[in-house]
Formats: C-alpha cells, structure tokens, sequence
C-alpha cells in the first residue's frame, strides 16, 4: 500500500481545492433529505408519508436531470453548463420553504432536474487531473471526502430544523449550493486534456488510434483484460450502438455492469439506512441512531482509504457482492452497540464499492462522453438509493427490522451474480467474435 500518494494529491492546489469545494457542494445537498421531510412533517403539519413523496419527486428530478446536465459540460463547457444550476439553486430553494405542498412538490422536481452536478463534474476533473496511476487513489480521496460531508450535513440539519427553522435550513441550501456552483466556475477546473490543469505525459487520456502498434494508453484495458474477453473494445453492443443516430457507441456490456453495481450499491445503502431506523426504534434506542451511523461512515471513510493506497484495482462486483453479503447479519442485531459493530464489516466496502465504479468508468468511456457517463453513473445510483427505501420498508411492514437488512443483502447479491452471469457470457463470445 501507498499512502504516500495521498499525501502528493493533497498537495497539488488545484486538485486541493476541487475537492475542499465539492465538499462545500455536497453539504447542502446531504441536509436537503433530512430538512425537506422535517419541513413537511413539522412545518407543513402533514405526515411521513407525504414527506417521502417530496424526497422521491426531488430523487426522480436528480435522477433524470444527471446525464442531461453531465452531457452539457461535455458540449457547452463547464461554466456555460453550470449556469442553470446556479440560478435555479438558489431560486428554487429560496422559495421552496414557503409554498403550500402541492408546489412544493414541483419544486422538488425542478430543484432535482437542475440540481448542481457535482459527482459528474468532480470525478470528470479528477479523470483528467490525475495520471491512470494516481486516478484510484484520486477517486478514493473524494469519497473520502464525501464520508465526511454526510457524517456532518444530515446532523447539522436536524440542528437547524429544530433550533432555528426549517424554512432557514431550505433557505440556505439553495444559497449554499449557489455559492459552491459560482466557486467552481471561478476555479473552472478541467473537464478535457489539453485544459490548463489537465495532465500530460504518459498517463494523460489518449486515443488508441494515435498510439503505436502494440502499446496501449492509459486509459484503454489492459492485454489480460482484452483477451480474457472483459474489455470493451470490440463490445458487439458498442458496434451496434455505434451505427445508431442516438450518438451512444459509448455503452457497452461492461459499462452496463457497472451502471448495475452503482444501482446496487444505492440500493444496499439506501435500505440498510431505513433498516438501522426501523430496528433502533423497534428496540426503543431511537435516540441511539447517531451512534451506529456514526461507526457504519467512520469504517466507510476507514475503507476508503485503504482502497486508495492499493496498487492494484479490485473489481466493483466483487466489492458489492462482499458488501451486500455482510449486510445480512446486521439483521440479527439486538441493541445499538450490537448493531454498530456489525455494522463495521460492510462499512468498510461502502466507499470501496463506489470508487471502483467510479474507476471503472473512467476507464471504460472516452473523455469525451465522460461527463454523460458519470451523469448515468450518479442517475443509476440514485435511482438503487429510491428503489433500496421502499423495498426495505415493505419488509419491515410485513415481517420485521432484521427482514429488512437480509432482504436488500440478498437483492444486492442476487444483482452481482447477474452481473457475473452477463460477464461470463461476454467472454465466452469474445474467442468467438475473435475468430
């Protein structure tokens, strides 16, 4: 392992300072959840239910409005692309707080289909201001910093909804979020090689055409990779989309996979958040809540960075299959200190899981589709985070707090070995497209 390379990452100002103003970025939207529900259930006198129909409008507007907004960086630039974002933060969060809930609703919506893209625009910088070998590290670096954020937003929220106001807590979102836009299009990091910031050398993106026979660019997959039949290169399912007017050659089979694990890793996380609720007041600890998730995000970030510091990338499935297998247990749980500590096992793989994804696509898709891919990236992590929610819940209803944590572990299992299943068949066509 190599921590050192966090150490010369940290000390590049720019990369220092994409990351300091992600994590200005992402604050705001980590407290939205939890100030948009106190703000229905508390403010708005309305119940539970109503409160998680505003959170799964504002999901769906994220959801959709990601690869459109990950798209338009790749075409207009950053700053031309963020633009939109950064009125409507603040128009829309501004004045959000005062409307009956019916426009609340449509705001919501609107707010998610315009919402910054931060995930999109960081990992894409990151893609072009870091070598291949820097970029896992890199990558490791930012969820740690994303660990961090939603150790702190979601608790700052409830500080403020409580103490102050829910209508200031909305108010300062969009202000916030505002802000952190105008801060990176001040800071205009880069998107594209050949911007001022982006890498060169040997480890910079390249188009394999221009490269020497028999070499291979940083970013293309690795000989083993092509002949074991993973790489994408010659994906018949990239060949066909190619040919489309719809302009995706970039899709292939492996990017597939990896948009899975993304929706899977939402999934596990989003239900074993409802699971740790539902069984803590199951027990009467309630109050205990900000322990457990305190241990689940402090082994995340723990996990974090140890995946940074290997020098060899491990697969996304094989980390969700792991993650979701030690989920499981947490169903047998009795009290909080039971369930903090087998909490730590999965934990540990959460910002594993995400990084290798987020690498994974990286290395699949040309920088210039990168953005796109990233906005689908973040649009099947969404939408496994609204799918995770509601499935554990029906579970919980109908057989209990324990059923909640071995359903979503079993469904995030069961989803990896379909991945596995669609891989084993890729390699077993490509010797035969190869003939």
């Amino acid at each position: 392992m190599d921590f050192a390379q966090y150490g010369q990452l940290w000390r590049r100002k720019e990369v220092r300072r994409l990351l300091l103003v992600a994590m200005v970025a992402r604050l705001p939207h980590s407290a939205a959840g939890v100030l948009l529900t106190l703000h229905v259930v508390q403010t708005l006198n309305l119940g539970y239910g109503a409160a998680g129909a505003v959170a799964a409008v504002l999901t769906i507007g994220i959801a959709l409005g990601a690869p459109w907004r990950g798209r338009r960086v790749d075409t207009a630039g950053l700053r031309p692309a963020l633009i939109p974002s950064v009125v409507a933060e603040a128009v829309v969060w501004g004045v959000a707080p005062h409307l009956d809930y019916p426009w609340l609703l449509v705001a919501a919506l609107v707010g998610g289909l315009f919402a910054l893209p931060i995930f999109s625009v960081v990992r894409q910088s990151l893609g072009v201001m870091t070598h291949a070998a820097q970029r896992r590290t890199a990558f490791a670096l930012d969820s740690i910093c994303t660990e961090v954020t939603f150790m702190v937003g979601p608790a700052l929220a409830a500080v403020v909804a409580v103490n102050v106001s829910t209508v200031w807590g909305i108010t300062a979102v969009g202000v916030s979020a505002a802000l952190a836009g105008l801060a990176l299009m001040w800071f205009n990091p880069p998107t594209r090689s050949g911007q001022p910031g982006a890498v060169t050398g040997i480890g910079e993106v390249l188009d394999g055409a221009d490269l020497p026979s028999g070499s291979a660019s940083a970013e293309s997959p690795a000989p083993t990779e092509i002949a074991s039949g993973q790489a994408d290169g010659s994906s018949g399912l990239r060949l066909l989309l190619g040919r489309t007017r719809g302009g995706v050659a970039w899709v292939s089979v492996a990017v597939v996979v990896v948009m899975a694990v993304a929706a899977g890793a939402g999934m596990v996380l989003s239900g074993t958040d409802v699971g740790i609720v539902a069984l803590l007041r199951g027990q009467g600890e309630g109050v205990q809540l900000g322990v457990v998730f305190f241990f689940w995000c402090a082994a995340s970030l723990v996990g974090g960075v140890l995946y940074g510091a290997v020098h060899r990338p491990v697969s996304p499935l094989v980390l969700l299959t792991a993650m979701s297998v030690l989920t499981i247990p947490m169903g047998f749980a009795y009290d909080t200190m039971s369930l903090s500590l087998l909490s730590i096992l999965p934990g540990l793989l959460c910002a594993p899981t995400l990084s290798a994804a987020s690498e994974r696509v990286a290395e699949l898709v040309s920088e210039d589709r990168r953005g796109e891919a990233m906005g689908w990236y973040g649009s099947a992590l969404t939408a496994g985070t609204a799918l995770g929610s509601p499935l554990t819940g029906t579970l919980i209803d109908s057989i209990g707090p324990w059923a909640g944590f071995v359903g979503i572990g079993a469904a995030g299992t069961l989803l990896c070995a379909a991945g596995i299943v669609a891989q084993g068949v890729r390699r077993r066509r490509s010797p035969q497209a190869a003939a």
